[in-house]
């Protein structure tokens, strides 16, 4: 294990401006926001802060009466702050990792558990995957996001994208799943062969079926609050 100074740990873990624009990756956990401006944060992510910035938590009514409406539905795992000003924003959520999408006029769908941050001029809805209500508590909800602007999200250890094609179709765990292009529109698929399989001790298992052509991103990890809606 490494053993440091004072002087020698407090320069080996120092803040370090990179260059890179908006959002930049201080550590492969941690975001630093170069703010000017505002900001969506998904709740309870903000570890520190300098610079004369103000946090605000969603309004009830601040996106309108639908989303409202469906957030009341997904819980609180969605709730979002609004960071306003200048300054410099650090986030962290759980000690995931982070990847930062540059959307140039694209859409995509992100886990309401695996959305960090995004800039302010990038539209979002919050869409249900109706067929899971009933089989999954609360049913199966993702934010779809398109526009132009910077999207941060996190993963449990190391993203893997697989590519989806017409004569090749991905299935994937609800669990493990984390984001999709926003020209796909999962399914739902239960395979009973799978229940011992997978160490499922009972019902059915469930998995999503993406067809067509984009992709889908998973993680090498279940997590299981993604299908609970807690925070």
């Amino acid at each position: 294990m490494p053993r440091y100074s004072v002087e020698e740990f407090i320069e080996q873990t120092s803040q370090k401006d990179l260059g890179e624009g908006k959002f930049e990756l201080e550590r492969d956990r941690l975001l630093e926001v170069n703010l000017d401006g505002r900001l969506w944060t998904k709740k309870g992510t903000m570890v520190a802060y300098h610079g004369d910035v103000k946090f605000t938590r969603e309004g009830v009514l601040e996106h309108g009466l639908g989303k409202f409406m469906k957030e009341a539905f997904t819980g609180e795992g969605l709730s979002l702050t609004k960071a306003e000003g200048e300054g410099k924003v650090y986030l962290a959520d759980n000690g995931k990792k982070i990847s930062i999408i540059n959307l140039q006029n694209d859409s995509f769908y992100v886990n309401g558990n695996d959305l960090l941050a995004f800039e302010e001029g990038i539209d979002w809805d919050i869409k249900l995957m109706k067929k899971m209500a009933g089989v999954v508590s609360g049913g199966l909800f993702s934010i779809k996001l398109e526009g132009t602007g910077m999207v941060a999200i996190t993963t449990y250890y190391d993203p893997i994208t697989l590519k989806v094609n017409k004569d090749a179709p991905v299935y994937t765990d609800p669990n493990a799943t984390v984001a999709w292009s926003g020209n796909l529109k999962p399914d739902m698929k239960t395979d009973m062969s799978l229940k011992t399989f997978m160490g499922r001790s009972s019902g059915e298992s469930i998995q999503m079926a993406f067809k067509g052509e984009g992709f889908v991103v998973i993680q090498p990890f279940e997590e299981v609050a993604y299908l609970t809606n807690t925070p």
